[in-house]
């Protein structure tokens, strides 16, 4: 199982739990993500995904999501899609 890096959090918003992201790479979803920071070591599925309010099946680069997560994740975390 292998990682690339596909992003960065931007913000975080508490209510609801969602992690803004910067997108490096294109993303789907249904794919896996694993946010790493100094505090933060999150794995999850991308379950939905949000572009201006609007939900979206896949992303691309240059983007800005918004993803719902189950924790706090950071501003300035890095955002990795896991591959096999």
């Amino acid at each position: 199982m292998s990682e690339e890096i596909i992003g960065e959090v931007s913000d975080f918003f508490a209510h609801p739990v969602v992690a803004g992201i910067e997108l490096t790479a294109a993303l789907k979803v249904g794919d896996k993500i694993h946010i790493k920071g100094h505090t933060t070591d999150l794995e999850m599925t991308v379950d939905s995904m949000q572009i201006n309010n609007e939900q979206v099946e896949e992303a691309q680069p240059g983007d800005s999501i918004g993803v719902k997560v189950s924790e706090r994740v950071r501003s300035g975390d890095k955002v990795y899609k896991i591959t096999d």
